[in-house]
């Protein structure tokens, strides 16, 4: 363990806990010493622990998803134009998993996906828990992901695989089993370094800060913010949308559905659970509120890659959906999981 970054560590929490705040270079600088192993776990906890207590800064964000990026293990996949659809989680709702199913949508719609994905931290059940059970395999060789686009039209980026940084905090996030600042940095640290995006944050503020830095980038984005907390488009009330050119307000009317009752829309506490009702929604079993939203979810990235109305968009999806598209990209990534 490098003793030489302990007193340094010790400095910036002196400064954090004194509700100072830490410039740009800092974070990175702290998140390329926990990935070389420079602290031990109090510290990791203690530095996490602040970020509970206060919002992230712009400058710190920054600092944190450029350590991250530079870290990681990247995939070139540019030549399929992929769009990832990722939400921060840590909405606290408990839904099932909208954005891995409306990623499958998406891939059946015709639009190339990477799904950046992980363990569920402050919910059981996150993407690479439910893609787990069902048999998906994770990879981080570049012919097994070139392979799961060209057959299926999407591949599964598992966080762990891309991100050896986070092997140090990954323990200390299990056992605090909160939200952390980890959860906002999901979405930005896609190894695949996808153009497009569409991000599902858990907070407008945390909206208003994805969009300013999405702006500084080349990328095709749209960010969402449910007023009502969720961080995907839920149905169940107004949906913020930001993209490159523009702010909007969406509402279930612009999607031609009915606005839908949250109670709807929960489900799969376990993971056997939340599994059952992945596979009955892309075997055309889901309900028509669980269907809609997965579609509204899935029209977003399509028209957001395609520049189309987003009632294009949702109507791409339906037909994704109801025409059995979407489980066949399903199964063909699971096929080749097998092989």
């Amino acid at each position: 363990m490098g003793t030489k970054n302990r007193p340094i560590m010790k400095q910036l929490l002196n400064r954090l806990i004194n509700h100072e705040t830490i410039s740009k270079e800092e974070a990175k600088t702290v998140l390329v010493n926990i990935s070389k192993g420079d602290y031990n776990q109090a510290q990791i906890a203690a530095f996490l622990t602040v970020y509970m207590m206060r919002s992230v800064t712009l400058p710190e964000l920054e600092g944190f998803r450029d350590a991250l990026l530079e870290l990681c293990l990247r995939v070139p996949l540019a030549q399929y134009d992929p769009v990832d659809l990722c939400g921060t989680g840590g909405d606290g709702k408990d839904t099932f998993n909208i954005s891995t199913l409306a990623s499958f949508v998406t891939a059946g719609a015709g639009v190339a996906v990477a799904k950046h994905g992980n363990y569920g931290v402050s919910s059981g059940c996150g993407s690479s828990n439910v893609m787990e059970h069902l048999g998906i395999k994770f990879s981080n060789e570049q012919d097994f992901l070139e392979r799961s686009m060209e057959e299926a039209n999407i591949c599964f980026l598992h966080a762990a695989l891309f991100h050896p940084a986070m092997k140090n905090v990954a323990p200390i996030r299990k056992e605090l089993g909160v939200k952390t600042f980890f959860n906002m940095l999901g979405p930005m640290v896609n190894p695949a370094f996808p153009k497009n995006q569409v991000v599902g944050v858990f907070s407008l503020e945390l909206a208003r800060m994805y969009a300013y830095l999405y702006q500084k980038t080349d990328k095709n984005f749209t960010i969402l913010h449910a007023l009502d907390g969720y961080d995907e488009i839920s149905l169940t009330g107004r949906t913020k949308a930001i993209t490159n050119n523009a702010e909007t307000m969406l509402k279930a009317e612009d999607f031609g559905v009915t606005e839908i009752d949250p109670k709807n829309i929960s489900g799969g506490n376990s993971v056997a659970s939340a599994a059952e009702i992945f596979m009955d929604i892309l075997n055309g079993k889901g309900t028509k509120a669980q269907n809609n939203v997965v579609c509204a979810n899935a029209g977003m990235a399509i028209s957001t890659v395609r520049k189309t109305s987003v009632q294009e968009g949702f109507t791409a999806a339906k037909e994704a959906l109801a025409s059995g598209k979407a489980l066949t990209a399903f199964k063909r990534l699971q096929k080749i999981s097998q092989n």
